[in-house]
């Protein structure tokens, strides 16, 4: 009996109409954040997403970080180095690791906050990444008018939203990453546990395909609304979890305030 309530599988199909819905035509450049188990059944799985993706963009971005190279002292003992076929992280998700299975999509060189990108604007964004600046990516899609799409996941996976910070001015954290044979400091952002306080300020666009909910945000909207937000409340985005990296950051706005950055740098 529970079989036959159950949804049928969705189709590669309804994704391709859901993201038509949404206005992707092949033109845009999109950084996708995706959870594939929210679609319920999804046909031909992450693959079937990842093509059908493609073929909807002109550049189709994901973040591909891989959390176990991380370090954070210098003198931290080295337990994994990256390379362009590591692994990612498991809760960035399986539609990122398919992309960086693609062979003719490029990987960022970051060894923990990687971003892969596929098409037409793949090196311009990819190449962008500095470690003084690791979101740098999400600059060069603000510059390429792109968009945020959000599949099946909440507002904390909103890679856009780091970026935002950078450009603010909040203060950035110092870690430390396996690179070149050394050890070198990296910025590290708070956590973002309570971004979903800036989704009532940007407006998208929404689709649901399967059991998934679709949104399709501008990046440049997001980025200026987080500076905007930031700006009149330096501490909004911060979470209070005490044993969080994020009271680390809270001293240092009270000490100091925001130094706004140029944005692409």
């Amino acid at each position: 009996m529970l079989n036959l309530l159950r949804r049928p599988a969705t189709l590669p199909a309804e994704l391709e109409t859901g993201l038509a819905e949404l206005g992707l035509d092949g033109t845009q450049h999109v950084i996708v954040h995706a959870s594939l188990k929210s679609f319920g059944t999804l046909e031909g799985g992450a693959r079937a997403v990842v093509d059908t993706l493609a073929a909807r963009t002109a550049t189709l971005v994901a973040p591909s970080f891989t959390y176990n190279t991380l370090l954070r002292h210098a003198t931290s003992p080295v337990h994994a180095r990256f390379h362009r076929d590591s692994r990612v992280s498991r809760d960035i998700g399986r539609i990122p690791q398919t992309l960086v299975e693609r062979s003719e999509a490029l990987r960022s060189f970051h060894p923990t906050l990687s971003f892969v990108a596929l098409g037409a604007e793949a090196e311009r964004v990819v190449s962008s990444q500095t470690l003084a600046s690791p979101y740098q990516p999400i600059g060069s899609l603000y510059d390429l008018d792109g968009y945020a799409l959000m599949m099946g996941v909440d507002f904390g996976s909103n890679t856009s939203v780091h970026y935002g910070e950078h450009v603010a001015g909040m203060p950035l954290l110092t870690r430390y990453v396996p690179l070149g044979g050394g050890v070198l400091p990296t910025a590290f952002p708070n956590c973002s546990a309570d971004f979903e306080r800036l989704a009532p300020l940007v407006q998208a666009r929404s689709a649901r395909v399967g059991n998934a909910n679709l949104q399709l945000y501008r990046v440049r909207d997001l980025v200026d609304a987080t500076v905007s937000m930031l700006t009149r409340d330096p501490e909004a985005l911060l979470c209070t979890y005490s044993s969080c990296r994020c009271q680390e950051v809270r001293r240092m706005v009270r000490a100091n305030g925001l130094t706004p950055r140029p944005h692409g740098g």
